[in-house]
C-alpha cells in the first residue's frame, strides 16, 4: 500500500478541477487543475535534477502559490521538504545545509549569489530560484517541462518533511515528520474543526512552519476547500476579505491587531464560522474583547514543531475556555507527569506535558541520543512544556520548562541569542528572557553583564546582532546589569529577571522599539 501523503489530496484534483484552490488579493487564481498541472511539471524538473525519494529539498522562498506547488511536487517524487524562514542569516542557513545535506536548495532570486556560494561550500548539488511573483529559474524550467504524473511509492514511516527547531543548547534540531504523521494530524483537525469543501480560509501565516503549512494548507488540500493567500498580516485587508471567507487561522498578534481596527464588528464577521489561535498564549482580555466585538469565541489549540497539533478546544462555541487549549485530538493522548520521577499526576497538579499519538514525529535528524532522551519508556514525547489538566479535562499550559520565548508566534530559544551576545569581546555573560508584550505576546529581552572596565550600549549590541540572527530573534530591549541573579546552585534565575522587567513594554515608546 502506498502511504504517500499526496494521495490524501490527489482525489480533489480530479473531483473539482475547475474550482479555485488558491487566490490572492491581487486577483491571481489557481484552480485545482492548474495546481495539478504545475506541480506535475515541477515534479518532472525535480527528477531531472536527480532528486530521489528520501533526498532533502531545502526551500527558502517568499510565500506564493508556487511554493505550495513545489511542496506538492516534493511529495509526488518522495523528496523530503525542508522549508526555512527567509529571515535566517547566511550563518544560520550554512548550518542547515551542512546538517541536512540536501540535493537541491531553492531560494529567492535576490539570494541566488549567496545561495550559490553556500551550496558550493556545503556540497549541495543544485540551486534553483523561485520568486514571490512566480518568477525565477525554477519556473523557467517548469514552463518547458512535461507533466509527470508518477507518485512515489512510500511507506507510512518515510519522511515527508524536516522542520528545524532550536534547543536550549543553541544547536538547531531537525524534527523528522513522516507521511503518516502529517496525514493523521490533518484528518484529526478536519474532523475536530468540521472542515468541508465549502470552507474558504484566509491564509495570512508564513508557510515555513507547522501552523501555516501542515495545519492550514494540508487541511484545505484534504477536504478540497479553497484559500486566499496573503503575503503578510494586514488587518484591514483581512477585514475586507472576511465577508467571503469562513475560517481564519492566526497567532495572538493577529487578533490584537484586528481588535485595533474600529471596523471589526459582528457585521463583517457574519460569514465566518471559525477563528483559530495558536503558537502562543492568548490573553483572556483579548478573548473576551474579540467575543464582545464579533460574537465569536476564538478557538485555542496546542501544538509544536515535533508533534503538529496535540489538543484543541471544542468546536462548540460555548465550550471553549479562555486560558486553556482543550482536549487531546482524536487518536492522540496527553498526560501530565512529575518532572523528577516521571510519575503521572492527577488532575489539577502541574508537571510536564507529554503527548503520544500518530501525530508525533519520528525523531531528530541524525540525533539518536537526543531523540531517545525526549521520549518516555512507554512512547510519550516529553514536550518540555509545563501544564495541568483540570477537573473537566481541559489542558492548561502554564509555563515552559526550557525558557522558550514565543514572540509574534515565532519560537526564540534564549541560548542561541545569548551565545551571540556572549561572543562580543566586552561581554562577560548575558541572559535572554521573554517579557509580556502587548503586540508580540512576548518581547525578546536581554540582560547583559560587561567585563570590568568595558563599555557597550544597547544600540551597539543590537547592531552586532543584526546580521547574526533573524530579526524576530533580536532583542527588543537590552539592559546592562552588574550581575545576573542566581540561586544557590548557581543557575540564573530568569524568573527574577522577568519580574524585574515585567512592565518595560507597556509604554508606546517601548512597543514601537
Amino acid at each position: 500500500m502506498n502511504h504517500n501523503l499526496y494521495l490524501q489530496f490527489s482525489g480533489n484534483f480530479e473531483r473539482r478541477p475547475e474550482k479555485v484552490l488558491i487566490d490572492t488579493p491581487s486577483g491571481e487564481q489557481y484552480r485545482y487543475r492548474d495546481v495539478l498541472a504545475i506541480s506535475r511539471r515541477m515534479a518532472h524538473v525535480l527528477r531531472q535534477s536527480r532528486v530521489q525519494p528520501g533526498d532533502r529539498v531545502v526551500v527558502q522562498v517568499d510565500k506564493s502559490p508556487q511554493a505550495i506547488m513545489l511542496y506538492l511536487a516534493c511529495l509526488q517524487v518522495g523528496a523530503v521538504y525542508l522549508p526555512l524562514n527567509t529571515a535566517y542569516t547566511e550563518a544560520e542557513v550554512e548550518y542547515f545545509l551542512t546538517d541536512a545535506e540536501p540535493r537541491l536548495y531553492v531560494c529567492r532570486p535576490t539570494d541566488e549569489d549567496v545561495a550559490s556560494r553556500l551550496a558550493r561550500r556545503c556540497g549541495v548539488a543544485g540551486v534553483e530560484t523561485l520568486g514571490a511573483d512566480g518568477d525565477g529559474s525554477l519556473m523557467t524550467r517548469v514552463a518547458e517541462a512535461e507533466e509527470d504524473a508518477r507518485i512515489a511509492e512510500l511507506a507510512a514511516d518515510d519522511l515527508a518533511s524536516i522542520l528545524y527547531t532550536s534547543g536550549t543548547t543553541g544547536r538547531s534540531k531537525g524534527a523528522m515528520l513522516t507521511h503518516a504523521n502529517l496525514a493523521a494530524n490533518s484528518q484529526a483537525l478536519m474532523q475536530t474543526w468540521r472542515f468541508t469543501a465549502d470552507d474558504h480560509l484566509l491564509h495570512a501565516l508564513p508557510i515555513f512552519h507547522t501552523h501555516g503549512l501542515f495545519v492550514a494548507c494540508n487541511i484545505i488540500l484534504t477536504v478540497g476547500a479553497s484559500m486566499t493567500f496573503l503575503p503578510k498580516l494586514d488587518p484591514e485587508q483581512l477585514i475586507d476579505l472576511m465577508p467571503k471567507a469562513t475560517v481564519l487561522m492566526g497567532v495572538p498578534t493577529f487578533y490584537t491587531r484586528l481588535l485595533a481596527s474600529p471596523r471589526l464588528d459582528k457585521r463583517v464577521t457574519a460569514n465566518m464560522r471559525l477563528f483559530v489561535s495558536g503558537s502562543a498564549p492568548l490573553l483572556a482580555e483579548t478573548h473576551r474583547e474579540f467575543r464582545e466585538r464579533t460574537g465569536h469565541a476564538i478557538l485555542e489549540r496546542y501544538g509544536m514543531t515535533e508533534t503538529n497539533m496535540n489538543t484543541s478546544n471544542p468546536y462548540e462555541d460555548d465550550q471553549r475556555r479562555p486560558g486553556t487549549v482543550g482536549f487531546a485530538l482524536p487518536g492522540s493522548e496527553v498526560r501530565i507527569t512529575d518532572r523528577e520521577s516521571g510519575k503521572v499526576l492527577p488532575a489539577g497538579e502541574t508537571g510536564l506535558v507529554e503527548v503520544r499519538g500518530p501525530n508525533v514525529f519520528k525523531g531528530y535528524w541524525r540525533m539518536p541520543e537526543k531523540t531517545a532522551a525526549e521520549f518516555s519508556e512507554d512512547g510519550y514525547f516529553i514536550t518540555g512544556d509545563l501544564g495541568l489538566i483540570d477537573g473537566d479535562g481541559y489542558l492548561h499550559i502554564v509555563g515552559r520548562d526550557k525558557d522558550l520565548v514565543i514572540s509574534g508566534g515565532y519560537n526564540v530559544y534564549p541560548k542561541e541569542v545569548e551565545q551571540w551576545i556572549d561572543d562580543l569581546p566586552q561581554v562577560a555573560e548575558s541572559a535572554v528572557i521573554g517579557v509580556n508584550h502587548p503586540d508580540l505576546g512576548e518581547g525578546v529581552t536581554a540582560a547583559v553583564v560587561l567585563k570590568p572596565g568595558e563599555q557597550l550600549d544597547e544600540a551597539q549590541v543590537l547592531a552586532a546582532l543584526k546580521d547574526k540572527v533573524a530579526r524576530y530573534k533580536q532583542p527588543k530591549r537590552v539592559f546592562f546589569v552588574d550581575s545576573l541573579p542566581r540561586n544557590v546552585m548557581g543557575k540564573v534565575q530568569k524568573n527574577v529577571l522577568r519580574s524585574r522587567y515585567a512592565d518595560i513594554y507597556q509604554s508606546a515608546e517601548s512597543v514601537e522599539k
